[in-house]
């Protein structure tokens, strides 16, 4: 009996590993270089961290289960609350701002779709101890830059749940009214939020203002809703997102100016924004990255701490980045032991010994299936290998290898520390 893999679970072959693992080599070392530090939380949490911050209706989504103790656990679905959970209990006396990106797999019980898992992989970072502009403005350069160096065809979206908020409690709907609003605006029902206002009892004039405001994008955005009074440009969040833009543009960020982004939790607090692949390679679920300013730890028994981060969509991003050859490993060697009809051992010893020098420079690999030269060949070209170094009897005695280059077919014999050189200038190893 065949036995499959679970349902969304996916498994991944040598060459789609090498892809991902340059990808997520590439983004470590770019959250690094803007002093952001790596951490990493269990993949199992106690259930209620999840209900807390998104409600119960997130357990009918998650891998949860009763442990042989009884504690409810589950399978974590994300991983910002979990990393708030560890600042709240490690890291809370830590001086502000504390920078850390995360790397990891998530689960969900949901149907799986294209770049749709039931298991995936996310790609965070979070600033926690501000919530300024400043620190928004470096959360989104630093998303945007990532997505750069990946050559990634996207389009970045900037919001700010605040300004929405100011404008809905200037229109008289209450604070715990508001976060009904805000899920509708985020599910893109503009005419549900209108019929729910005129049951309110909001004046016609302030809805369809309100509709206006959220209904306007592009880098004129803001200007275009000051200029036609839309909102008060007194508040604090119009200050804040004014200066934010400025700081993008400080940043070199090419982005959209979307009034109508929402969050439906109630921890939001200011800026959000959403990175769309634009190049038509996943359809309808093109959001790859998503972010924005929040505020968890009162949740989890910690004092009122903000934090601005973002998390991105590993799989997504896996599906439609399109792997340089040049980032490939191409300098693989093949060590080719000549045995002969005699299988003479210090052959075979030799090549190990000659394999064990290479593989301190290149990816090098030796037969182990006792296969004839020209089967050795044949494979090293299977495996895109490009030269090969040959080890007989006669190689053995002179204290020397053959080294043959696979593309142009020319060979030259040579000492073990000539091959080398030779090839760490072919490659250009360490320069």
């Amino acid at each position: 009996m065949r036995i499959e893999r679970a349902r969304g679970t996916r498994d991944f072959l040598p060459a789609e590993m090498e892809k991902r693992r340059l990808m997520e080599t590439k983004m470590r070392a770019i959250a690094a270089s803007w002093s952001y530090g790596e951490i990493r939380t269990p993949t199992f949490e106690l259930a209620e961290l999840f209900t807390l911050k998104s409600g119960e209706g997130i357990l009918k989504e998650m891998y949860e289960f009763k442990d042989k103790g009884g504690r409810h656990l589950a399978l974590r679905p994300e991983l910002t609350a979990p990393v708030i959970r560890m600042y709240v209990n490690e890291l809370k006396m830590a001086p502000k701002p504390i920078k850390v990106y995360y790397f990891g797999n998530c689960f969900r019980y949901e149907e799986p779709q294209k770049a749709r898992y039931r298991e995936f992989w996310q790609f965070g970072v979070e600033l926690i101890g501000s919530d300024r502009p400043e620190a928004q403005a470096e959360i989104i350069a630093l998303a945007f830059h990532i997505m750069d160096s990946l050559s990634v065809t996207a389009e970045l979206h900037v919001g700010h749940v605040g300004l929405i908020k100011e404008t809905l409690r200037a229109a008289n709907v209450a604070d715990d009214k508001i976060n009904h609003v805000m899920r509708l605006i985020d599910k893109g029902e503009l005419e549900e939020v209108t019929e729910f206002m005129q049951g309110l009892g909001t004046e016609k004039q302030l809805i369809d203002d309100f509709i206006c405001l959220i209904d306007l994008k592009g880098k004129d955005a803001l200007k275009a809703a000051r200029d036609r009074g839309l909102f008060n440009p007194d508040s604090d969040a119009f200050r804040d997102l004014e200066l934010l833009l400025a700081l993008l543009d400080f940043y070199g960020v090419t982005y959209t100016l979307n009034l109508g982004i929402a969050r439906g939790l109630d921890y939001y607090t200011g800026m959000v924004f959403e990175i769309y692949e634009t190049g038509g390679k996943l359809g309808a679920q093109n959001q790859i990255c998503g972010g924005g300013s929040y505020r968890l730890a009162t949740l989890f028994g910690g004092a009122e701490t903000p934090s601005t981060g973002f998390a991105i969509g590993f799989d997504r991003l896996a599906e439609i980045y399109a792997l340089d050859t040049e980032d490939l490993a191409t300098t693989k060697v093949v060590v080719v032991p000549i045995r002969g009809k005699d299988a003479d051992p210090a052959v075979m010893k030799e090549a190990i010994a000659i394999a064990a020098t290479l593989r301190q420079f290149f990816p090098t690999y030796v037969d182990v299936m006792s296969r004839s030269i020209g089967a050795q060949l044949s494979y090293a070209n299977t495996i895109h290998a490009s030269f090969a170094v040959l080890v007989g009897k006669t190689e053995v005695e002179d204290g020397k290898v053959t080294l043959r280059n696979l593309v142009s077919g020319e060979q030259e014999k040579l000492s073990l520390d000539e091959c080398v050189e030779r090839l760490k200038t072919v490659f250009a190893v360490g320069n």
